[in-house]
């Protein structure tokens, strides 16, 4: 390796150039690379985290689009109907089911609670789905439900560190994060990882759920803004004309080329590389937003109202990202807490439940539509779901569940019209212990549907390799077409 140490100020242009291989898009380094013929203008610059890399193997998803819904929805009240659990509603629960389990806010000795939701098969797969998800219900034939999903933890900031991050505690890389990692990034002029936030307020866990954790900087979330600068203080200061900015990004570039020279520190070109992707964004950010494009009848298949911020706009924007070439897209929308609080299962459930319903069907068949389904692994789920029993607050409600919960997801090569496990007559626990699929299994099913085997995806920090799946994980083989 060549010996950069000793710098002088007389290197000449080509061979500063040459050797820092950092790049400044359209406006400095690739470009003139390629004006000198090191770099093919299409080419990704040395040195950007971003780069495409191969998979492991091939597979059919290209790009992941996640909607979670934050505060965990009920899966008793949406998914999985049980019979049993209405005769019974008002009676003390079994202390069978409740002994030596802890719940976040309940009693063992809490009543059960019946929905009072009607339930019917759909489409030729006969998926169970209630009526609080009509429009859903339409697309029952191109999704598969996890009705025996696990997680590790009853409180909403580590269960939702674990569903992102497969740890419960701060400071790990993201699924999205991971996915850049293992495979970059195809998009030239968006971040390969988006978040998009809707509800009336954030998820708790904050910029945690979309971070690189150890991993380089450039593999974090992006949060974009539907409404205003799509990124804030994405625009040029007033008075800085554009060739002045491209006079200071191009300065900031040359001493970076230079430490990056002398160090071979990666985290140097990531920050070269988010320079020149948030000049690129100036541009096609707002381009993103502005939905002027869509049709009539997509904006109503959405039920999008222009200039109005909502679930449904995200929706129609994990379209147009994952269109242009973005790896994850990740949307958070709240609130799903229905404790029987300020959240209840009456008025505030089924508010929620409009927010999302339509926008998510027509997610499923505009992605059908324009054949990028098949391309795009759609997941839809919370952190956790609700307990059988009733909690009573203003009004009731339901506390929070860890042991059987129910997920929706679709295309990116999962099997359609399948539901994987089944729980028992009340709905506590999985039916068979052999049907219980972790947040970990989940986790290395989607990796394995982007060609990536979560056992090989690792990264060395602090002494030991890390991965996604952490030491757990296995492939949910049922879903894999």
């Amino acid at each position: 390796m060549t010996d950069h140490t000793e710098l002088t100020p007389l290197l000449a242009r080509r061979d500063f150039l040459h050797h820092c291989g950092l790049g400044l898009g359209s406006i400095g380094l690739t470009a003139l690379l390629a004006s000198d013929g090191i770099l093919s203008a299409a080419s990704p610059a040395p040195g950007d985290p971003l780069q495409p890399k191969a998979p492991h193997f091939a597979a059919p998803a290209k790009a992941v689009i996640q909607l979670f819904m934050a505060g965990g929805p009920s899966q008793l009240d949406l998914f999985d109907d049980k019979p049993k659990l209405k005769e019974l509603s008002g009676q003390v629960v079994p202390k069978s089911y409740t002994e030596g389990k802890r719940f976040a806010f309940l009693k063992p000795d809490s009543k059960l609670l019946g929905t009072h939701r009607s339930f019917q098969r759909h489409g030729e797969s006969g998926a169970v789905i209630s009526e609080a998800l009509p429009h859903l219900a339409t697309v029952a034939d191109d999704l598969s439900f996890i009705k025996t999903m696990h997680t590790d933890n009853f409180n909403h900031g580590p269960a939702k560190l674990l569903a992102q991050t497969g740890y419960q505690t701060f400071g790990h890389p993201t699924l999205g994060a991971w996915l850049l990692y293992g495979l970059g990034s195809v998009s030239q002029d968006l971040p390969g990882f988006v978040v998009l936030q809707s509800g009336p307020r954030g998820p708790r866990g904050g910029s945690y759920l979309w971070s690189n954790g150890f991993l380089s900087s450039s593999y974090q979330g992006v949060p974009l803004r539907s409404q205003g600068d799509p990124i804030l203080n994405l625009g040029s200061p007033r008075g800085i004309s554009p060739a002045r900015q491209q006079r200071a990004i191009e300065t900031v570039a040359e001493l970076n080329g230079l430490r990056f020279a002398a160090t071979g520190d990666q985290e140097i070109a990531a920050r070269t590389a988010s320079y020149e992707m948030a000049f690129r964004m100036q541009r096609t950010a707002p381009d993103l937003i502005d939905i002027s494009d869509e049709s009539a009848h997509t904006l109503a298949a959405y039920g999008v109202t222009p200039g109005q911020a909502s679930f449904a706009f995200n929706c129609l924007l994990a379209r147009r990202l994952v269109e242009r070439g973005v790896r994850c897209v990740t949307l958070f929308h709240t609130e799903w807490d229905h404790h029987g609080g300020n959240e209840n299962l009456q008025e505030h459930f089924d508010k929620v439940c409009r927010q999302v319903d339509q926008p998510t069907a027509a997610l499923v068949r505009d992605l059908k539509q324009r054949g990028m389904y098949d391309e795009t692994l759609v997941v839809w789920g919370g952190e956790f779901g609700r307990t059988p029993m009733g909690e009573v607050r203003k009004s009731t409600g339901r506390d929070h569940h860890i042991e059987a919960f129910s997920i929706a997801l679709g295309g990116g090569g999962i099997k359609p019209g399948i539901s994987v496990g089944q729980t028992d007559e009340l709905g506590f626990y999985p039916a068979e212990e052999s049907q219980r699929v972790h947040v970990h299994d989940l986790h290395a099913t989607v990796l394995h549907q982007l060609g990536l085997d979560h056992l090989k995806l690792t990264h060395r920090f602090q002494g030991r390799d890390f991965r996604l799946t952490d030491v757990g994980g296995k492939l949910v083989h049922q879903l894999i077409s």
